[in-house]
C-alpha cells in the first residue's frame, strides 16, 4: 500500500512540476505548483517527516503561493515567446539537458534503486521528522548554518525591496 501511495505521489509531483513549465497561463502554473506541492508533502508523510510536510503545505502552498498569485494577477497579462531565439541558448540547452539527463540517470543507476528493496523507514529512529527533532536539528547540531541561512535569506528580501524601490523609482522618472 505503501509503494503505491508513494507512485502516485511521485507521479501526481511529476506532473505537477511538468504542467508549471508546460502552460502558458501563469495563475494555471502557480495552480500547478501548488498540486505539485501538496503531492510532495504526501510523499513527506510517507518518509515520517510530519514537520517538512506540514511547513510544505502551510508555507509554500500557503504563503507563498499567495504571493505568486497575487504576481502572476499582476504580471498577467504580458505575452512572451515560447522558445527564446538566441542562437546561442540554441546550441547551450540542449547540450546541458543532455548532460542533466545522464547525470540523473547515473545517480539513479548507481543507487540500483536500493531504496525500494530496504526495510525503509523502519531502520530510522521514531522522532525523525518531528518537530521536536526538526528543531533539535536546527538550533543544536546545526545552528550556525540555521543562523547563515537566516541572514542569507534577510540580505535577499532587503535585496529585492531595493531593487524594487529602484525600479519605482525609475519608471516615475521617465
Amino acid at each position: 500500500m505503501v509503494e503505491v501511495a508513494f507512485f502516485v505521489g511521485a507521479i501526481g509531483a511529476i506532473g505537477g512540476a511538468v504542467a508549471v513549465v508546460a502552460l502558458r497561463n501563469p495563475f494555471y502554473s502557480v495552480l500547478a505548483l501548488v498540486v505539485h506541492l501538496v503531492f510532495l508533502a504526501g510523499i513527506f508523510l510517507l518518509l515520517r517527516a510530519q514537520f517538512i510536510a506540514a511547513a510544505q503545505i502551510v508555507v509554500y502552498a500557503g504563503a507563498v503561493m499567495v504571493i505568486y498569485v497575487f504576481v502572476a494577477a499582476y504580471v498577467g497579462g504580458i505575452e512572451e515567446p515560447m522558445f527564446d531565439s538566441s542562437p546561442m541558448l540554441k546550441i547551450i540547452g540542449p547540450i546541458l539537458a543532455v548532460a542533466l539527463f545522464v547525470e540523473i540517470s547515473i545517480a539513479v543507476l548507481g543507487s540500483s534503486l536500493t531504496a525500494l528493496s530496504s526495510t525503509g523507514t523502519e531502520e530510522i529512529n521514531g522522532g525523525f521528522g518531528t518537530p521536536e527533532a526538526v528543531g533539535k536539528l536546527m538550533l543544536e547540531d546545526f545552528l550556525v548554518a540555521f543562523e547563515a541561512a537566516s541572514l542569507l535569506l534577510l540580505v535577499a528580501a532587503v535585496a529585492a525591496i531595493i531593487l524594487a524601490g529602484r525600479k519605482k523609482a525609475e519608471k516615475e522618472a521617465a
